[in-house]
């Protein structure tokens, strides 16, 4: 049982006058509440969950059980066809389920083993955590029966869903997304880079306050199975605050009171593309002809006119994994980490239990997690990187080998096992005070380095090039000796482009030489622009086109050196080529818009639900530490696809302060306000205040669900 209530606003005159009337009532009401113990002053022995003003769930369960059939039934609500669709996919059905579209979805999960495996993931699970899980897919499926009329019929065919659907989805998203994409199957040599994101640790002795404070700031796609969702949990044992990907049922970046942790996309390998020798009608390894194993998996597709198509989908695996390619005379099997790492979601889960570095470490230690850097901070001032994930423990290469395409007819290229916690690079307490990663190796993490790469095998991380975005992320916090939470947030909007202060400079000394008018005008532009990409930032479309028809790896006079990271690649190789090529770029410029100086925000354009706004921000290649991504939109603009989507800004003081975003919204459901509620901010480059004491939400109180 449940009921819901939205917050009425009246005049205070009304207020009083209706007040009167109901005061007689609203004592009975009382009075029922307070026998009943389900006063909003105290915390209920019901499960409820406040919804404040933007849409997120303050989840208040009365038992773990209880509050993940709470956070089933908030994710519903707020993205119910999104959820049921991913579920879909997890399954390896949507095509059954929606047509020829999802064909190829359904083959890579297939391929992968995702729902048998998660058959026994299920089983694996501790008995408390499978009841959780129970839990979960059981709010999920009580608001589908309490609210058919708010998801759309063509999702409905997922229903019931099951722990497995769960378990699937998570597999679909950490292993066969993030570890790997099928699309970097598709183009094995060389390996495509995945999603992005920025971290940032501070300790006490480089804070203003003297409190330690994260910065937590993944770059997803703003779509499908990259969407975050806010929340915060409460319930005996745990008050936690972040965001999980839609669909998992436990916060993946959090914090609480005492302790904090976000996740980059680490330069973890996690995959590898065997080549096999085909031999007969198997594999030739280890000088032995091995047949593959094969499965059959039936495939229905759903047609136009309702009907189905059935076909079978034939798998065959050798030692490595399962055969994703044969083309160009190759035949290529896929191995990839984590297939074992069934207690994912109890390690997130017990990671926002922790209460100290030590509790948290011991967490870690399980390495559970297949991917994706730690960044920590703590209220006892603690600070620490750590590398996480499971690195194959390989015979032989350095990075650069493994990214291409592997012998895969002798053992002696199989990796079987990974490396234990202890082997992992990590970073606690530097003396800098300072901890970044932009999805640079671990190396770089401060200065100096405290984790040192020639004390690790050649195969952990590459070595090589610092990206622009990285020295940025670096170069802010290096630069200040005390830095203060609204300080913290400000940089973290930074639009500068780290490559213009690189390079600008030569080109408009090599365009004052020449006697091209046009590019003598352009030249003039770029000298009064202020390097960012703000809004109103006139230059930044200018520069941002002349840097798009330039190879970056030829394109410097000095070249990046591991002695300069902070400082190189500089200076412009060809003087003559770069005029030649701004001018060729002015002229296009200024024909599409009719001005050289055409402001950042007209042509790149902040578009979700029915907003349509100017977008500051761009490309992290660039050195844009506010990072978007854009997608043209037909008509010579651009609209953000990618980037900056969950933000959260903590410092450790008592009690916590934090600010947050979710940059498009907590909702998707059609009939949600909250769909690109937090654009407006975005565009303004600010966070929201996040409530976190029952005080603070119910005086921001929207809606409230009590079970």
């Amino acid at each position: 049982m449940f009921f819901t209530a939205k917050t009425q606003l009246n005049s205070p005159a009304i207020w009083q006058k209706r007040f009167r009337r109901l005061f007689p009532f609203l004592l009975s009401i009382i009075f029922t509440v307070v026998v009943s113990s389900q006063g909003l002053s105290a915390a209920p022995k019901n499960t409820e969950i406040l919804w404040d003003t933007y849409g997120i769930p303050h989840i208040y369960g009365n038992s773990i059980p209880g509050t993940f059939r709470a956070f089933g039934w908030a994710q519903m609500q707020s993205h119910a066809n999104l959820l049921l669709r991913l579920y879909g996919q997890a399954r390896g059905r949507a095509a059954q389920y929606w047509g020829e579209e999802y064909l190829e979805s359904d083959k890579w999960v297939l391929t992968m083993n995702v729902p048998q495996r998660t058959k026994t993931w299920y089983k694996a699970q501790s008995p408390a955590f499978r009841s959780y899980l129970d839990a979960f897919v059981a709010g999920i499926n009580a608001y589908a029966k309490k609210h058919p009329d708010l998801i759309d019929d063509e999702v409905k065919v997922v229903l019931p869903v099951t722990p497995e659907d769960a378990l699937s989805h998570l597999q679909r998203v950490l292993l066969f997304s993030f570890v790997v994409a099928p699309e970097q199957v598709a183009d094995i040599s060389p390996k495509k880079t995945t999603p992005g994101s920025n971290g940032w640790a501070i300790a006490p002795k480089r804070s203003a306050s003297g409190k330690a404070m994260l910065l937590a700031n993944p770059h997803l796609p703003w779509s499908d199975l990259f969407l975050w969702y806010e929340a915060q949990i409460t319930a005996p044992g745990i008050d936690a605050y972040g965001a999980a990907l839609v669909g998992l049922p436990v916060l993946a970046i959090a914090f609480n009171d005492n302790l904090g942790w976000t996740h980059t996309v680490n330069t973890h390998d996690g995959w590898d593309a065997y080549e096999l020798k085909l031999q007969k009608d198997g594999y030739l390894f280890d000088g032995k002809v091995h047949p593959f194993a094969t499965a059959s998996f039936p495939l229905k597709v759903k047609q136009k006119d309702g009907s189905l198509r059935e076909q079978i989908l034939t798998v065959r695996s050798s030692v490595h994994g399962p055969i994703v390619s044969q083309k160009d005379g190759k035949t290529l099997a896929l191995r990839v980490v984590g297939q074992n790492s069934s207690g994912v979601l109890e390690q997130w889960w017990d990671m926002a239990r922790s209460k100290n570095l030590s509790q948290f470490q011991q967490v870690l230690q399980r390495l559970q997690l297949p991917m994706f850097t730690v960044m920590y901070a703590d209220r006892e001032g603690h600070i620490m990187h750590l590398f996480n994930g499971l690195v194959p423990v390989r015979q032989q290469g350095d990075f650069a080998y493994w990214q291409g395409i592997i012998p895969g007819d002798t053992s002696q290229t199989l990796w079987t096992k990974a490396h234990p916690y202890q082997d992992l690079p990590k970073a606690i307490d530097p003396v800098s005070g300072w901890l970044q990663n932009a999805n640079d190796p671990p190396w770089t993490t401060t200065f100096p380095t405290p984790i040192k790469a020639d004390n690790y095998p050649p195969y952990m991380a590459p070595r090589g090039p610092m990206d622009f975005r990285a020295q940025s992320s670096a170069k802010m916090l290096a630069e200040d000796e005390s830095i203060s939470f609204a300080e913290m947030i400000a940089y973290k909007h930074s639009t500068r482009m780290e490559l213009a202060d690189r390079i600008l400079d030569d080109l408009i000394g090599a365009v004052r030489q020449s006697n091209d008018e046009l590019a003598r005008r352009a030249a003039d532009v770029l000298a009064a622009w202020d390097r960012k990409t703000d809004a109103n930032s006139k230059g930044a479309v200018l520069f941002n086109s002349w840097v798009d028809n330039l190879d970056l790896d030829k394109a410097f006079s000095t070249p990046w050196q591991e002695k300069s990271p902070l400082a190189t690649p500089d200076g412009l190789a060809d003087p003559a080529s770069a005029v030649k090529a701004l001018s060729d770029v002015a002229a296009k410029v200024e024909k599409i818009y009719g001005t050289l100086d055409v402001a950042w925000g007209d042509v790149f354009r902040l578009q979700y639900g029915n907003l349509d706004l100017p977008a500051n921000g761009g490309d992290d290649d660039k050195g844009i530490f506010r990072v978007l991504d854009f997608a043209p939109t037909g008509d010579e603009r651009f609209q953000a696809v990618y980037g900056d989507s969950y933000v959260a800004a903590v410092e450790f003081s008592q009690p916590v302060k934090a600010q947050a975003l979710t940059s498009y919204g907590n909702a998707t459901q059609p009939n949600s306000s909250h769909i690109g509620d937090q654009l407006q901010l975005f565009a303004r480059q600010q966070l929201r205040p996040v409530w976190r004491t029952r005080q603070e939400i119910t005086a921001h109180l929207e809606e409230r669900t009590v079970f």
